[in-house]
């Protein structure tokens, strides 16, 4: 059974930092790509990074040079790191797995929802000016 928990959120003000945990089990974490998306009230849920297996990462214009993703295989753990925050970084993050495996756990071309088929419950960051 897939379980991703994320923990780590809370409240900050603007140029603050916090960094996010998800702990993952249930299944062979190295062989699937991971990734962090976040949901603003109104706002469609959108990806903010996808870190590969292999720990190769990539990111939305948004948060580049701002949030670091990382991974631990050896802890079943993905990270994200986020500095300089902005109030327009206020949303729910999700930690998701891709729905299928790949090989050396690459991630899909497409980095849209449909494409991650697990998601955790959540964890709220928010940032006040």
């Amino acid at each position: 059974q897939v379980q991703l928990v994320e923990s780590g959120g809370g409240s900050v003000q603007t140029g603050g930092s916090l960094r996010l945990s998800c702990a993952a089990s249930g299944y062979s974490y190295s062989n699937y790509c991971m990734a962090w998306f976040r949901q603003a009230p109104e706002k469609e849920r959108e990806v903010v990074a996808v870190v590969a297996g292999d720990g190769s990462t990539g990111y939305s214009i948004s948060v580049r040079g701002r949030f670091t993703a990382s991974r631990d295989n050896a802890k079943n753990t993905l990270y994200l790191n986020m500095n300089s925050l902005k109030p327009e970084d206020t949303a729910m993050y999700y930690c998701a797995r891709a729905s299928a495996p790949r090989s050396a756990g690459t991630c899909p071309s497409q980095w849209r929802p449909p494409e991650f088929g697990y998601w955790g419950q959540g964890t709220q960051v928010t940032v006040s000016s």
